[in-house]
């Protein structure tokens, strides 16, 4: 069998900084600085006005330059970092749960209990569809960072939007899930520090609903006043009708 390449932090070497040009830029900064002090002494107002101009030159470029080195330096890391998919076990014992959560919110059992099986796999394929056509980046399904699953994952430059997909027929979310989610990313994000990878995390909750106009609107309030603000990263909150992504995807 083929080995697998290794992909661990141990066998990465940061390219060391160029210690050279930053002394350089240090060097120039002051020289600017120096000079533009100097001119406004002698009120010497137009190399007052060209030393001001060159300085602010300078800083912009030197922002731009450290914002790419940053891109940069994170798509790097983000070769390094091994995506592994979440075991069938872990994704079979996570549709189960929200399976019986959702029998026991409709009062269903029995032979139903496999409708809505159906039902529920079928909603987060057609919302991780939907998410993936809005964004137009990757899309990685049912895979863990740090050990950390989640249903998906979107990954765009410097940045990585972990993605939690509900199934809602009350016009409500449960704490439980919110505390789970929660956990989850602050894990991930304690993860990726640890590991010294530069990228940014995010949070992307779907909420695939079935619910009246009236139940939408209680949910949207609802989900203004819950409770967010323990969030250790920027959330962003998706409503998608189930219907809609039926007809959009599946229906002729």
């Amino acid at each position: 069998m083929a080995k697998q390449p290794d992909n661990s932090l141990d066998r990465f070497e940061r390219r060391p900084p160029n210690y050279l040009l930053l002394v350089f830029g240090i060097l120039l900064l002051a020289f600017l600085a120096a000079g533009l002090g100097t001119s406004i002494r002698f009120q010497d107002w137009m190399a007052s006005g060209l030393f001001f101009g060159s300085l602010v030159a300078f800083v912009f470029a030197a922002f731009i330059n450290a914002s790419r080195n940053r891109r940069l330096a994170a798509a790097e890391d983000r070769r390094y970092i091994s995506w592994d998919s979440a075991s069938p076990e872990l994704q079979r014992q996570n549709v189960i749960v929200e399976v019986r959560e959702l029998a026991r919110l409709l009062g269903v059992g029995g032979d139903q209990l496999t409708d809505l099986l159906s039902a529920y796999v079928v909603a987060e394929d057609l919302a991780l569809r939907q998410i993936q056509q809005e964004e137009s980046l990757p899309l990685l399904r049912h895979v863990s960072i740090g050990k950390t699953p989640f249903d998906a994952i979107l990954i765009e430059q410097d940045t990585i939007t972990c993605i939690e997909v509900a199934f809602l027929v009350m016009p409500d979310v449960r704490q439980d899930k919110i505390a789970s989610m929660l956990k989850k990313i602050s894990l991930a994000k304690k993860n990726l520090a640890e590991m010294k990878i530069r990228l940014r995390l995010k949070l992307m909750l779907v909420l695939v609903t079935q619910l009246s106009h009236e139940d939408e609107e209680q949910l949207r309030g609802i989900l203004i006043t819950k409770r967010f603000s323990e969030t250790p990263v920027d959330i962003d909150i998706r409503l998608l009708d189930f219907e809609t992504l039926q007809k959009l995807y599946v229906a002729d």
